[in-house]
């Protein structure tokens, strides 16, 4: 749907566009935060010290019988009496016993009390209940209400954005309602909802209400953001985006409600809750990540269903999601051109009620027929370069090979010693990263600290040691990326290291999971055991956790010990051949080295299961930046000078062979890029 704008804006804006994670930006001046805070931290990876999978369902219910305390079985939690509130309060309006106000997650045992808001570990419960007096709430984490400083701002905010229909100029609320799309969205809609316009900034106002009616906790703006000739929505969340754990219209719901429907975006639960009159939710973060701490207020729902989007990216976090949520509740509405987002729904005059009527049931037996895949492979015909996964925005040649990064593959990369793997395949990963890929690191080679200072620099383009006063602002928005560590170093047994990923993937929805390297699992394992049968048995276990997680595995792996004048092949990853017959896509980092000056590096795609295209194409090291994508630009230069004044290596004559016989058949199934150098031809 194409919108007039006014007042300096572009033309042209394509509604709705899906909202960016772009932390404070773009608020007016006598609204902006002061200066850059690092209070808000990501939760860390449980260490070593500490058990990954603290404690198993099994053992909660154990535990809870060997206490003598009742509980019922939920979806994803489990329900149990609260110790945290006396007594004389648990009854409810009807007089009845309402002690069943604590909820158990089945699958880390963290707590959230509903009348207290208070939670905790599994660690905490046990402690609380064990505990007695003031003991009992020794070592809980009791919500925490915004930060004063926060707050403020909130409160500032919200005080200055005014409703939709309270403009003084009609034409202004006019134009507004158009640039989000809203004009089918009634005012009721709006006041139900609690929706406010700043109009500084010219930006939506979403709350965040707290569930025990503590008052304002946050805000969400929407707003539009010059992006070339065109123009994207930009959400700003405050607290940011870590710790901004809201479900927009929490508050309109009744304990009475048996369904619910989750969407995306603010937008698409209006649309639906005026549509349809059911209840509607939007994730706090699309997309992107259902935190666990949101799932004990959905556990009064019977029904879930899922409507995210219009795309095959919203398609495969609706399925993501109800593994979380119990798919044996959930159904979910297959994006096409039929059924495309709520909001454009409703704008184009569609019935949202029929449209909730086809969705499909999101658990099934293990086996399929054609006719149940039938719709799933016309989207992926349809939708090629989502099918395809997300591309990369610094290796441009590599989206020519590979198309992608699609989840549930796994990609055995391999390079010389010293070629600079961690290095590349650190740039790699933050490229998907900030494209919101959310990514576990697992260094073993080197600390969290230095990997982190790499990506930081490489993130930066620049070496911040030389203009310190920028890395707050770096640093800002670095943290904001979805992007987590593990905290282990040095030699780990494969099962510790597999555990902590299940538990990332349920916590933080991880989609890219990089091991740096497969050789500091193996001394873990018994050391009667053959090292290649060990190496066959680690590869398969991060095949099978690749395919059920729906998560891509990125595994490095060093080669076997071959002459330096010889290039790599899939053949010399060390260990059997089980490595690459795994792999859907095998990467080899080649380091050529010349007689006349220092090796030159390009990448090789040996393997590509996706579609079969392979090939390579050549790097070059930016040591300021670290990174391969941006060239030194003064090497560059030299480069065009050579080629100007016609100082360019001879071919070699047609009878001469090349020094790299196999480029020519690995490429034999891509078209030749004349723009692409000849890295078949020796250099001279």
């Amino acid at each position: 749907m194409w919108v007039l704008l006014r007042s300096g804006y572009p033309l042209r804006i394509l509604l709705p566009l899906r909202g960016a994670w772009m932390g404070r930006r773009g608020l007016p001046r006598s609204l902006a935060p002061g200066p850059p805070r690092r209070r808000y931290r990501k939760e860390a990876l449980p260490s070593l010290e500490a058990p990954v999978l603290p404690v198993t369902t099994t053992e909660i219910r154990q535990y809870l019988r060997a206490r003598g305390i009742p509980f019922q079985d939920g979806h994803s939690c489990l329900r149990a009496p609260s110790p945290f509130v006396e007594a004389s309060k648990l009854k409810d309006q009807t007089g009845a016993a309402s002690s069943f106000s604590l909820f158990i997650d089945k699958t880390t045992g963290r707590f959230l009390c509903m009348t207290t808001l208070a939670e905790g570990s599994w660690e905490d419960f046990q402690a609380s209940v064990e505990g007695q007096g003031d003991g009992a709430r020794e070592g809980v984490l009791l919500s925490e209400a915004p930060e004063a400083e926060d707050s403020e701002e909130v409160r500032r905010i919200w005080d200055r954005a005014i409703p939709l229909w309270e403009l003084p100029e009609p034409e202004e609320a006019q134009l507004a309602r158009m640039m989000f799309g809203l004009t089918r969205v009634t005012d009721d809609t709006l006041k139900r909802f609690s929706v406010r316009y700043l109009r500084p900034a010219r930006k939506l106002v979403f709350p965040w209400f707290s569930p025990g009616g503590l008052g304002l906790r946050g805000l969400k703006l929407l707003g539009p953001e010059t992006q070339g000739n065109g123009v994207q929505y930009v959400e700003t969340t405050i607290p940011r985006p870590g710790a901004y754990h809201n479900l927009f219209g929490l508050p309109l719901i009744s304990r009475r409600d048996v369904e619910v429907i989750l969407t995306s975006r603010e937008l698409d639960s209006l649309a639906l809750n005026q549509s349809t009159g059911l209840p509607t939710l939007a994730l706090p973060r699309g997309t992107a990540c259902l935190p666990p701490a949101l799932l004990p207020y959905l556990e009064q729902f019977r029904r879930v269903v899922l409507w995210l989007g219009n795309d095959l990216r919203s398609w495969e976090a609706a399925k993501l999601f109800a593994r979380k949520l119990n798919p044996k509740r959930c159904s979910l509405v297959r994006p096409g051109d039929q059924q495309p987002s709520p909001l454009e729904a409703l704008n184009q005059g569609l019935n949202l009620s029929r449209i909730l009527r086809t969705a499909l049931p999101a658990w099934h037996k293990s086996i399929v027929s054609f006719r149940q895949l039938r719709e799933e492979v016309l989207g992926e015909l349809s939708n090629v370069e989502q099918a395809a996964g997300v591309r990369w925005s610094r290796f441009p040649d590599l989206n020519r090979l590979l198309k992608g990064h699609r989840k549930g593959e796994l990609t055995v990369f391999t390079g010389p010693t010293g070629s600079g793997k961690t290095t590349f395949i650190s740039e790699y990963a933050l490229d998907l990263c900030t494209q919101g890929v959310n990514t576990l690191w697992g260094s073993f080679e080197i600390s969290n600290v230095r990997l982190a200072r790499v990506m930081l620099t490489q993130f930066a383009v620049g070496r911040l040691e030389e203009q310190l006063d920028k890395y707050d602002e770096w640093a800002d928005r670095f943290e904001d990326l979805p992007l987590y560590f593990m905290t282990f170093h040095g030699q780990q047994s494969i099962r510790t290291v597999i555990d902590t990923m299940q538990h990332a993937v349920y916590v933080y929805d991880i989609c890219h999971v990089v091991i740096d390297n497969l050789q500091f699992m193996m001394g873990h394992e018994q050391l009667s055991t053959d090292r290649i049968a060990a190496q066959d048995y680690i590869v398969g276990a991060f095949r099978k956790f690749a395919t059920d997680s729906s998560c891509h595995v990125t595994l490095v792996i060093h080669p076997r010990k071959e002459d330096d004048d010889k290039e790599l092949q899939t053949a010399s990853i060390f260990g059997s051949a089980k490595a690459s017959q795994e792999a859907d896509n095998v990467l080899i980092l080649q380091d050529r080295k010349l007689v006349t000056g220092p090796g030159k590096r390009y990448l090789q795609v040996s393997k590509n299961r996706f579609d079969g295209d392979v090939g390579v194409f050549p790097l070059e090291f930016n040591k300021s930046s670290l990174t391969f994508s941006i060239p030194p630009k003064s090497k560059a230069r030299l480069k065009k000078i050579k080629d100007d004044n016609g100082l360019v290596a001879k071919k070699p004559s047609s009878g001469k062979k090349g020094a790299m016989p196999q480029i020519s058949e690995t490429c034999s199934n891509q078209a030749h890029n004349p723009n692409q150098p000849d890295l078949s031809k020796p250099s001279r």
